[in-house]
């Protein structure tokens, strides 16, 4: 069975869903298994191709030029965005590990990608501070450490264009964010996150059960 990252949802209909979206090309399936084979545990970090496929589309229809995620691991979500991109248009990718960002840069290179995708290693936070307003972000993709989540959102904002788009991954932190019960700190940092964003005026948002939880976030 293909890999389905939102645990709260039955298992058959997760499958059902895989099968009736259209799947990853043998590229994405070649990096999803060293991923896996190289990382572990932590490939549970990268998107389940569900998400990959939509957050493609979303980008194809914002017509975004001017994209950042904050991010990136071994690169399938980036493949994912800079695939989407208005003609001309870049990819800024924050991460702070070279070592799973290598993998990143060979398998954009293979894609055809690696002319339109910067990569930036070090704290995201700092290098979000440095990088310019103009041209304004269209859309940007957060899925970094949790805990930062409300500093990657604010700096964003401040870049972001009128009619903007943020894509915010593991909102939903396998459902335990519904759960009353649940007092786990991440889980707590996350709904104070998401607490943040429905109270924005500056905003309309929609959380979506994909995945993890994708949270769609649109400047107004």
């Amino acid at each position: 069975m293909a890999f389905m990252k939102a645990t709260y949802i039955h298992a058959a209909v997760g499958q059902y869903v895989l099968a009736h979206t259209t799947p990853p090309d043998d590229l994405l399936e070649e990096l999803t298994k060293e991923t896996l084979s190289y990382t572990g545990d932590d490939a549970v970090m990268q998107i389940d191709p569900a998400q990959g496929r939509f957050m493609t589309m979303i980008t194809q229809l914002s017509g975004a030029a001017n994209v950042v995620e904050i991010g990136t691991f071994t690169g399938y979500s980036a493949i994912c965005l800079a695939r989407g991109l208005a003609l001309g248009g870049r990819l800024t990718c924050f991460d702070v590990s070279h070592e799973w960002t290598s993998i990143a840069r060979r398998y954009w290179q293979r894609a055809g990608l690696a002319d339109r995708i910067d990569l930036v290693i070090g704290p995201a936070a700092d290098s979000l501070a440095a990088f310019p307003a103009d041209p304004p972000i269209d859309l940007a993709f957060i899925d970094a450490d949790k805990q930062t989540y409300p500093v990657y959102y604010d700096l964003v904002m401040e870049r972001l264009a009128p009619g903007g788009l943020i894509l915010v991954d593991n909102t939903l932190r396998d459902g335990r964010v519904a759960d009353p019960e649940e007092r786990g700190q991440a889980v707590q940092d996350m709904r104070a996150f998401n607490a943040k964003v429905a109270a924005d005026p500056r905003v309309t948002t929609v959380l979506l059960p994909v995945a993890d939880g994708l949270t769609m976030i649109r400047k107004s």
